[in-house]
């Protein structure tokens, strides 16, 4: 983004960097930790942590720091730290509390650990970006009233679709236009795909099979829409958005799958098409001035009432430090939701389920997560994906069906369970999901 690399040369030059903290050591966070050691002025890793701290030391020498050693007490990694020499951690709670790091990148995609990692990094002034859609989506809203509580930045990132998405539509709305729909954009989409369908093509790039298992059977895609909505306003059209519509023509076309007077009834269309070639993100927007009009025609955009606009592509972890600049130079939200939940993404059964089983994660084998509006899943009693994991199921559930909070019996003493009761009532959606649990004192 223009003027943020001015901003990080200063940093660099004043010899301030901005200090980051990544949790977690998967794919795209060694990606990440590579692209600031190496092409970030201005900015630098301070620690890595993972479940297995050897995991987040093999991320710190992948980008280069073939000195960084593991420590596990607050006080050796305030040392280093102080030393500006990277550590690896397998606790992220040092990093949350250290008064060394600046903003933390949460790059899980687990919801619980998420959640309880960025409340203790608000707790200690830290701003939080977040590489964790599933977090995101299932209580972003709540977070974000933590966040601002403690004087924070909670952040989607830049990189991955949301924020993608998102600077289309600033950008749009600069022009004078009005977005009415936002759209993304995938490969494939089959929602009984697992890890080991997807073991082959995880190798092939190694990255993990249950992540890769998350983009095929809609659920990520599920959970980055609903992140778009919630910061929009806008709706799906039905639960699952297009389920795998296919759109293979010109990207100037796309218009012709959606009605505008729909648009406008539901103050904006969130979706999704399987197909359309060098197109990742769309936002087609309509102009009121008719004489703009006559200049978008004249500019090879169409007649409209829609006029297409789109980006080509999305390069999560090379954009990802724009975004923390944003954050920390700008105090800048990348995809804040404007409120409460708009839509929501829900668990539907992978399988036919079975009484007294345990849910696996979001990416396994037993459930795919699809967007929802809140009416409907408030009204349902739908579960959302990201709490799904660790559920007990009390009944049986056929394939296809959508699981809803009295079909299973949740873990006890889940602080993401309490953050989304205490996210319906706060901005009253609905009453029910209160008296689900006990909200803490």
């Amino acid at each position: 983004m223009l003027l943020i690399d001015k901003a990080l040369k200063r940093r660099e030059d004043e010899g301030r960097p901005i200090r980051v903290g990544i949790v977690g050591a998967g794919f795209m966070s060694q990606g990440l930790t590579n692209q600031i050691a190496h092409s970030t002025p201005g900015m630098r890793v301070v620690a890595v942590s993972n479940r297995k701290a050897k995991r987040a030391l093999d991320v710190l020498q992948y980008a280069g720091f073939t000195n960084a050693k593991v420590v596990e007490s607050q006080a050796a990694f305030d040392l280093e730290a102080e030393r500006s020499s990277p550590v690896a951690t397998q606790d992220a709670f040092l990093i949350a509390r250290s008064p060394h790091v600046d903003v933390i990148v949460d790059a899980t995609g687990a919801v619980e650990f998420g959640a309880r990692v960025a409340m203790e990094a608000f707790k200690h002034g830290k701003d939080a970006v977040l590489m964790n859609a599933e977090l995101d989506a299932t209580i972003g809203p709540i977070l974000q009233v933590y966040a601002r509580k403690y004087g924070v930045i909670l952040s989607a990132c830049e990189g991955d679709e949301p924020g993608v998405q998102m600077n289309l539509v600033r950008w749009v709305k600069g022009l004078g236009l009005i977005p009415r729909v936002v759209g993304n954009v995938k490969g494939l989409q089959d929602p009984y795909r697992n890890p080991e369908t997807q073991k082959g093509f995880a190798e092939r790039w190694g990255q993990n099979p249950a992540m890769v298992t998350s983009f095929a059977d809609g659920s990520k895609i599920s959970f980055e829409q609903a992140i778009v909505a919630n910061a929009t306003g806008f709706k799906v059209r039905q639960r699952g958005m297009s389920r795998g519509q296919v759109f293979n023509g010109d990207i100037m076309k796309i218009s012709d799958l959606y009605d505008i007077e729909e648009a406008r009834a539901l103050g904006g269309i969130i979706d999704y098409v399987v197909g359309t070639p060098l197109t990742k993100v769309y936002v087609l927007a309509e102009h009121s001035d008719p004489k703009q009009r006559h200049y978008l025609n004249l500019y090879k955009m169409g007649e409209g009432p829609l006029y297409p606009f789109f980006t080509p592509y999305h390069l999560v972890h090379f954009e990802v430090p724009n975004a923390i600049a944003r954050v920390a130079l700008f105090r800048d939200e990348i995809a804040p939701p404007l409120g409460g939940p708009v839509v929501e993404v829900c668990a539907v059964a992978k399988r036919d389920l079975k009484a007294g089983e345990i849910l696996d994660n979001s990416g396994m084998f037993m459930t795919y997560g699809e967007a929802v509006n809140t009416e409907e899943m408030s009204g349902g009693r739908y579960l959302p994906e990201g709490l799904a994991e660790d559920c007990k199921l009390k009944r049986d559930v056929a394939r296809d069906t959508v699981l809803t909070y009295d079909d299973v019996l949740l873990p006890t003493g889940r602080l993401a369970d309490h953050l989304r009761a205490e996210q319906y009532r706060h901005f009253r959606n609905e009453t029910w999901l209160g008296d689900l649990v006990t909200l803490p004192a």
